[in-house]
């Protein structure tokens, strides 16, 4: 009898790290026998493009909701409902693989859940291969340690392990790449934002979080030049504005990460209270919209948590 299909799915405004988790757990159960499609909830980053390029794969198709289709999914690198399907609440979630925080996450039936604290789920997902014997086939290990390298930015993130290095070091090889030198070419083919406009930029990686009822938007951007990113100030902050006043966010803030000094520009929009919690939490100063945050890399361990404490 045919095993009922399921979808596997990362986080909205996808980044590498959600999609190539989806076709790496995809792959992974399909090859213990289930019936499972890997998709994707956006269009892929100039980054993501770069990669499945880079190792001629094909991007899995785009799905938002999922009910019309299957009634079981599961997820990866993500697991609060609003980075999730849009119809998440009419589906059932059998399995979960994440690296992040749990939270705004309940289910009516007992599931498969593996989370851990490392850098990147695809270092969970590597770690199973080897612990089930499954062979990970070159170009899909080419894909998995290129999610390592952008989740870690390159083992420079203050979330990389030793696992997520011993990882990459397998995953690589596997892939016959040196990941230095493709990893650096990776991380700067995300970085060109010319062509984006601003409202591109604000949305191509955000996640929405719930801080004890406030609506808090956090997203991220990678550049070589923060100054230049920067020139467009005025319209970020008319694309925010309008951002939180249309979804209704108390905190908007917009990370831009020059990933070869691993410091960080924030640009902090929302109504006062929150504002000040975010500079209480990040113990930095909101001027003319801006705070200077360095050696801030990362959203999911320098960001989140100290944010949400303060809420």
């Amino acid at each position: 009898m045919a095993k009922e299909k399921e979808l596997v799915v990362g986080h909205k405004s996808p980044d590498t790290d959600a999609v190539v988790a989806a076709i790496s757990y995809s792959h992974y159960q399909n090859e213990l026998g289930m019936n499972t499609e890997a998709v994707a909830q956006g269009e892929p980053n100039k980054e993501t493009k770069f990669v499945f390029e880079k190792f001629n794969y094909d991007y899995p198709r785009i799905v938002t909701a999922a009910g019309s289709e299957v009634k079981k999914v599961m997820l990866v690198d993500h697991n609060e409902k609003q980075q999730s399907f849009d119809d998440i609440d009419d589906l059932e979630v059998t399995h979960v693989v994440d690296h992040h925080r749990i939270a705004n996450f309940q289910t009516e039936s007992p599931l498969y859940y593996h989370a851990e604290p490392l850098g990147c789920t695809s270092t969970i997902l590597w770690k199973m291969y080897n612990q089930s014997k499954i062979e990970i086939p070159g170009n899909l290990a080419g894909l998995m340690a290129s999610a390592i390298i952008s989740d870690t930015l390159l083992l420079k993130s203050p979330t990389t392990t030793d696992e997520d290095k011993a990882a990459l070091k397998s995953l690589a090889e596997t892939a016959g790449i040196d990941y230095e030198s493709y990893g650096m070419d990776m991380l700067k083919a995300g970085t060109d934002l010319d062509d984006k406009s601003t409202q591109e930029l604000i949305d191509m990686d955000a996640k929405s979080f719930d801080m004890n009822g406030n609506s808090v938007r956090i997203a991220q951007v990678n550049t070589v030049d923060v100054d230049h990113t920067l020139e467009r100030e005025a319209d970020f902050v008319k694309d925010i504005t309008a951002e939180n006043s249309s979804n209704g966010y108390n905190l908007f803030v917009l990370l831009i990460t020059n990933i070869m000094t691993s410091d960080t520009t924030g640009l902090i929009i929302g109504d006062d209270a929150a504002i000040a919690k975010f500079e209480s939490a990040l113990n930095t100063k909101v001027t003319d919209n801006k705070a200077a945050l360095p050696g801030v890399v990362s959203r999911k361990k320098q960001i989140v948590p100290p944010l949400d404490n303060e809420f």
